[in-house]
């Protein structure tokens, strides 16, 4: 199962994603042709079932398709990272004919979380869902939601309907009539994921189009949704620092002091930072690794390690893109490089919610004994 996807990815990142990479971050468009590209090539079936012809593969297999598609191009990385954990939710609880649908590569989806009026806060929705008769009428505010109008549906958190619980999750397709899409995506990076604001007015969708029950969203997307993104935000991090230490690793074996008769990589200064960098990356990966070994395992600190593991890679690519920064001096600051770009993508796991500071609060509860949420965070 492992080499029959890796290969099949390969191929994808070389023939179509990274052909394209340096136009989808100019232009900010969406890399529909590397999508299809995956849902051709299997990937984007990946966490889809066996019995519905999926890959029936793991997390950690889903993580390491995103590291692989962050190294080449982040836009696209993050559009699949968000389908797959959409795609968590809704293996699941999603009807049989959609998860067809996506282990045939023929569906793409996204989660619909964060809101205007609870900003990063996804586990306090303030849309609505009400009956009317034998549908439910959705109205929102959606925030961000990657992929807006490209992807085929969008797993919708809302308030519930009248069951216990802060949360209910809905699958809406996309072109449901009455969610309106804002855009374009102007972003400083992940230029082509199409991340945009999404209103719901008046949206009415089949009761059974409900994932899981009333009320239960908030325990879906802790024991599925969530693990699945902050496990594959971690690897896009790392995917993201693996381009920016092999771009500084030929910059500095093939850049020439020539009145020195050296390259950069023969002075002590710069080989010192890169191995700082270098070192930074790997803690970063080592600890998605013990991440993904505690979730395997069932170990006890399993639930803490997934809370941690997010915060620890984005603050890490942040720190390996502005030391790339320095390292590669002014040839850095300049796109053909391709040092500036993947800088900028960088940028954006720090704050994507849950955000560095939410996850490390989250931390602080866990360890010392407090529950995560409280009435004070979700109402």
């Amino acid at each position: 199962m492992r080499n029959d996807y890796r290969s099949a990815l390969d191929a994808v990142i070389a023939d179509t994603v990274i052909p394209a990479a340096a136009d989808v971050d100019r232009t900010g468009t969406f890399p529909r042709a590397a999508l299809n590209a995956l849902g051709d090539a299997g990937v984007l079936g990946l966490l889809s079932a066996a019995e519905v012809g999926g890959g029936g593969g793991s997390l950690a297999d889903a993580a390491d398709v995103v590291e692989h598609l962050a190294e080449a191009c982040g836009s696209t990385a993050m559009v699949v990272l968000m389908h797959f954990s959409a795609v968590s939710v809704l293996e699941a609880h999603g009807p049989r004919e959609v998860r067809e649908a996506i282990a045939r590569g023929a569906h793409l989806s996204s989660l619909a979380f964060s809101e205007t009026g609870s900003r990063s806060h996804f586990w306090a929705p303030m849309s609505t869902a009400t009956g009317e008769g034998d549908a439910v009428r959705l109205d929102a505010s959606k925030s961000w939601i990657t992929a807006a109008g490209e992807a085929d549906s969008y797993v919708w958190s809302s308030r519930p309907t009248s069951g216990d619980g802060p949360m209910t999750l809905w699958l809406v397709p996309s072109d449901t009539p009455g969610l309106k899409v804002a855009g374009p995506f102007d972003g400083v990076g992940l230029r082509g994921n199409a991340s945009k604001p999404v209103t719901a007015e008046g949206v009415r969708v089949p009761r059974d189009a409900m994932l899981g029950a009333d009320g239960a969203g908030m325990d879906i997307s802790l024991s599925a949704a969530l693990p699945t993104f902050l496990v594959c935000s971690a690897a896009c991090s790392i995917g993201l620092m693996s381009a920016l230490l092999n771009d500084a690793a030929t910059h500095l074996t093939k850049t020439r002091l020539e009145h020195l008769g050296q390259t950069l990589a023969q002075q002590p200064v710069s080989r010192i930072e890169y191995a700082r960098l270098r070192t930074r990356a790997d803690e970063a990966r080592a600890f998605l690794a013990d991440t993904l070994a505690a979730l395997g395992t069932g170990r006890a600190d399993a639930v803490l390690r997934v809370l941690q593991v997010k915060a620890v890679a984005a603050e890490a690519a942040s720190e390996v893109a502005d030391g790339v920064m320095r390292l590669c001096g002014g040839a850095a600051f300049r796109k053909e490089l391709g040092v500036e770009r993947r800088f900028r993508d960088t940028l954006a796991a720090r704050v994507m919610a849950p955000t560095t500071q939410a996850l490390r609060d989250f931390v602080g509860r866990a360890t010392l004994g407090l529950p995560l949420f409280d009435g004070s965070d979700v109402r």
